[in-house]
């Protein structure tokens, strides 16, 4: 008996799973980045090599190359940054209040993503142009939106506001509210259980929707060009100046700022990984 029992059982042990297994979802895995993500990535790396080191630094040391990575990475953290203050209060509003035309103003947040970035770029230059709505008002102040550099960071906001929203939203919408009525209930006035209660427990996803629209907007072309104004040393962007080398037949340069742009985006994104690793362990540790 126990025989004919047992044989079943290793019978049933045996027996396969539904769906594919380790070997081939990782295999399927390894050839689908190896096709779409590193091969042209080691192929940029592979052109720009063709400069040698000292090639590669006369392009990338040049002051217009320079000041171009300086803009795209400064004005996409900025605007980065900006959506990390306001995005969580838009996220906030979403999920905690109800009011009329809230799921207007909730499908309006993902117009960025929906909107092709040639039509973003010419609806804000029009709009904070000399003589636009919102750029009529703002340069009799001295503030001059359109074609400047701070045209390229409130177009670096507003394309890469819906990733923090988006990424907030679930997060807040499974907070335990009874976490802010027990603060309360202790004494704590709303700053401190917003600092001490709501934040920690959405840093990490604040971190992740930083890097998201920093990312999205450090490559940005079409929202950014229109606004920018593309002066050398100015309010021209990498990318634009990617463009202007591969027009020039410059292929190698091209590679070179790209290459370039890569590595310092994997720099800033690994921070930004690690500073989610190390949000993540302290609110775990939290008693």
């Amino acid at each position: 008996m126990s025989q004919a029992v047992a044989v079943p059982a290793r019978r049933r042990g045996k027996s396969r799973a539904a769906l594919p297994g380790f070997g081939l979802t990782l295999g399927f895995t390894i050839f689908y980045l190896s096709l779409f993500v590193l091969i042209p990535l080691v192929g940029i790396f592979a052109k720009s090599a063709g400069l040698g080191w000292d090639g590669f630094w006369a392009v990338i040391g040049s002051p217009r190359v320079r000041a171009a990575l300086e803009l795209s990475f400064g004005a996409a953290f900025a605007g980065a940054g900006i959506n990390a203050v306001f995005g969580p209060l838009v996220a906030w509003v979403f999920v905690r209040y109800e009011f009329p035309g809230k799921r207007l103003l909730d499908a309006i947040i993902d117009l960025p993503f929906a909107l092709p970035t040639a039509v973003a770029g010419i609806a804000l230059t029009a709009l904070y142009a000399g003589n636009g709505w919102i750029g009529s008002f703002l340069e009799p102040l001295g503030v001059k939106v359109a074609y400047t550099p701070l045209g390229i960071v409130v177009a670096c906001a507003f394309i890469g506001l819906p990733f923090v929203v988006r990424t907030l939203q679930p997060v807040l919408e499974d907070a335990e509210k009874e976490l802010e009525e027990a603060a309360a209930s202790l004494g704590a006035n709303r700053w401190q259980t917003i600092t001490r209660v709501i934040l920690p427990s959405v840093l990490p996803a604040l971190l992740t929707g930083f890097a998201l629209a920093f990312a999205r907007a450090v490559g940005e072309y079409g929202s950014v060009i229109f606004i920018a104004g593309n002066l050398p040393m100015v309010s021209e962007i990498a990318p634009l100046l990617i463009i202007i080398k591969l027009e020039e037949f410059d292929y190698a340069g091209a590679t070179a700022v790209a290459a370039a742009m890569l590595t310092l985006s994997f720099a800033v994104l690994l921070a930004v990984n690690v500073l989610q690793a190390w949000a993540r362990r302290r609110q775990g540790g939290r008693p």
